[in-house]
C-alpha cells in the first residue's frame, strides 16, 4: 500500500463527534510512551505529524488520522500513566470502552507493547478486554531494534506466553528506526479496509 494522503480529521472525546462517513477504522492502543505517535508517523512516511512527546500521557483525546482518504488510524490516550488523576484516567476508560463497544467501523486493534519489556498488568488487562468484545488483535513490539538479534526469540516468546494469543490474533516485530513490520502492517490494513 502507497500513502498518498494523511490528515489528522478529528479529534474526539464523545461518540458525537467521530466520522460519519463509513470509513473503516484502525485502533491503536497501548500504555503512555509506548510509541504510538511514532508508530503513526512511520506508517504514513511523516517524520512529525503525530506530535511524539517526552511526557507521557499527552494524546488526551480520540484522533482520527484519515490515511489515503481510504480508512481512519484511531490514537487513543495512552493507558497506565500513574500521573494523570484518577479522575481523567476514568475518563479516558470510559471513553475508550464507549468506542471499543460501540464503534461498527473498527476493523482491528492494533496493541502496543514496548518489546524490551514483559506485557503490564495494563497490557494483558486490555488483551482480555479486547478477546472479551470478540476484537481482532494485533499485537505490535514497539522498539525491536532496541533488543539484540540473539535476545530477540526470547523476549518474543515472554510476551507471548504473558498475553496467551487467540488463533488467529497476530504477533508483529515493529520499530520506527529500521522500519521493522511497517509493510506488514500496512498489508494487515490493505487486506480488511
Amino acid at each position: 500500500m502507497k500513502i498518498k494522503s494523511v490528515e489528522l480529521a478529528i479529534s474526539a472525546v464523545r461518540r458525537s463527534q467521530y466520522p460519519t462517513d463509513g470509513l473503516a477504522e484502525y485502533l491503536l492502543i497501548g500504555r503512555s510512551n509506548v510509541g504510538k505517535s511514532s508508530f503513526i508517523n512511520t506508517l504514513v512516511n511523516r517524520k512529525n505529524y503525530a506530535r511524539t512527546s517526552g511526557r507521557p500521557g499527552k494524546t488526551q483525546t480520540i484522533n482520527f488520522y484519515k490515511v489515503n482518504d481510504e480508512f481512519y488510524l484511531v490514537d487513543a490516550p495512552g493507558y497506565g500513566y500513574a500521573q494523570v488523576g484518577k479522575t481523567k484516567r476514568k475518563k479516558f476508560g470510559l471513553m475508550i470502552e464507549d468506542y471499543i463497544v460501540n464503534r461498527k467501523n473498527l476493523k482491528q486493534v492494533f496493541l502496543l507493547i514496548d518489546f524490551r519489556h514483559r506485557p503490564t498488568n495494563d497490557d494483558v488487562m486490555m488483551y482480555n478486554y479486547l478477546k472479551y468484545y470478540k476484537i481482532p488483535v494485533t499485537i505490535v513490539a514497539t522498539k525491536c531494534d532496541k533488543i539484540g538479534i540473539t535476545l530477540q526469540q526470547k523476549q518474543r516468546n515472554l510476551i507471548l506466553d504473558d498475553l496467551d494469543l487467540v488463533v488467529g490474533d497476530d504477533f508483529v516485530m515493529f520499530s520506527n528506526v529500521t522500519k521493522t513490520g511497517k509493510e506488514e502492517i500496512l498489508k494487515k490494513i490493505e487486506i480488511t479496509s
